[in-house]
């Protein structure tokens, strides 16, 4: 995989997510909270995970220079979560999203991530819209795409799938930009 640009902030450094991840993502990919918000991937072992990776998260970044960054905590180089720009299956426009182990949650490491990546979309790659999907009893996902300029628009279903999703959205005003 060429090299991605990694982002960092005062807390926490985001890098590409690359095959160096996979235990992480092994571990991430099947915390309670992923399994029941999220889905299940069908990630369950480390062969699995480093297969997820080369097909799903590298080849997006290859296509369009974005995607799903592993967060890392600099004070001790931890892997709490991830966050990134997504092109889903039946979504227009690009999905932000975020998941996070549960023992680093509830500290601010989601929004200071996600906030990163918002800025990137702006910044970076000039996107005039970002969306997000979240399952209806995540409220915390809520409350963090609404702390992130998020609006709710509508129900939505995606492709394959019979779950109501809340579907969010955040307009760039281009005077601002």
């Amino acid at each position: 995989m060429k090299h991605y640009k990694s982002l960092e902030t005062q807390r926490l450094l985001l890098k590409p997510t690359d095959k160096n991840d996979a235990m992480f993502i092994l571990e991430l990919l099947n915390t309670p909270k992923w399994l029941k918000y999220i889905g299940d991937r069908n990630v369950n072992s480390a062969e699995d995970a480093k297969k997820y990776i080369a097909e799903k998260i590298t080849p997006q970044f290859e296509r369009l220079g974005f995607g799903n960054y592993t967060v890392i905590r600099k004070s001790d180089n931890t892997k709490i979560g991830t966050c990134g720009l997504y092109d889903r299956e039946g979504l227009e426009g690009v999905d932000i999203g975020f998941g996070f182990l549960p023992k680093y949650e509830r500290n601010g490491y989601a929004l200071e991530g996600a906030l990163k990546v918002k800025e990137l979309a702006i910044n970076s790659f000039k996107l005039k819209q970002i969306n997000a999907i979240t399952n209806k009893d995540n409220v915390s996902s809520q409350r963090l795409l609404e702390k992130l300029g998020l609006n709710y628009v509508k129900i939505i279903k995606l492709p394959n799938s019979d779950e109501e999703l809340l579907f969010y959205q955040y307009n760039i005003d281009e005077s601002i930009c």
